[in-house]
């Protein structure tokens, strides 16, 4: 099968571009485009099938479904926006995937949307700082496909200071994939802890801020800002215990390691 996007209904697009925002780095880019698209209220178009993912089906109230990304619509201002999303993409682990499969994936999606007109992509997720995210409000990061979209996110807030580095997974190759293709577009990456596994709605507020500010999109952002303030809370107490442990003096004495 490789990858199949499946659409449920035959639409024309307006000057569309497309958000992802699957599994990565501290969830951003899923908590985000997650986030979204509850807000937004987008309606589904397509559903994304492929050997890449994992060989299992999802059951829910005995029924059984393949597990799958999905393509949202929704339209705003004389312009269409879709959102790609879901709980998977091909796995980064080499033992368990072949590297050819990242490829197909991202070239796929992309065949399918350019075919409808697609004009621009931002790959929405996450970048790692480790413990520094413990001290500081992240900052999103970007990477574009050209210097004209990067001055331009610049100007709501973007930082694009990091003079060389890889972005992996879907993230980076829809994108890559995109300019391949004569599409713009740019990947838009929160600060975060690679450790934060259920996620970090601080980075991901801020990506939807940035968002709101370029594009005008009406959100109500009271639950994310609670999510964010839990994490910036949790992070406090946190370097105060280390803060504490570095001023406590050492014991003497036999010391014992378990």
């Amino acid at each position: 099968m490789k990858t199949r996007v499946k659409f449920l209904k035959n639409i024309k697009l307006r000057n569309p571009v497309l958000f992802t925002g699957l599994p990565g780095i501290g969830l951003v880019g899923k908590i985000s485009v997650d986030y979204l698209l509850k807000q937004l209220k987008a309606q589904k178009i397509a559903e994304v099938f492929s050997d890449s993912f994992p060989p299992s089906i999802h059951t829910k109230d005995g029924v059984i479904n393949m597990i799958k990304d999905e393509i949202f619509l929704y339209s705003f201002k004389d312009r269409d926006y879709l959102f790609l999303a879901g709980p998977v993409q091909p796995a980064l682990d080499i033992r368990s995937s072949s590297m050819a499969e990242h490829y197909e994936f991202a070239e796929a999606i992309m065949d399918s949307l350019k075919a409808k007109g697609l004009k621009e992509v931002y790959t929405l997720a996450g970048i790692n700082i480790g413990e520094k995210r413990m001290l500081s409000e992240p900052n999103v990061i970007i990477a574009a496909t050209d210097k004209n979209i990067l001055a331009e996110w610049k100007k709501f807030g973007a930082v694009g200071d990091r003079p060389e580095g890889l972005i992996s997974g879907a993230a980076g190759l829809i994108l890559g994939v995109a300019k391949e293709n004569g599409i713009s577009g740019a990947c838009l990456m929160g600060e975060t802890n690679a450790r934060l596994v259920y996620g970090d709605h601080g980075a991901a507020k801020n990506v939807l801020e940035l968002l709101i500010k370029k594009y005008g999109f009406k959100v109500d952002m009271s639950r994310i800002e609670k999510e964010a303030k839990e994490i910036e809370s949790a992070f406090t107490q946190l370097a105060k215990q280390f803060e504490d442990q570095e001023e406590k003096p050492a014991e003497h004495g036999l010391s014992y390691v378990r």
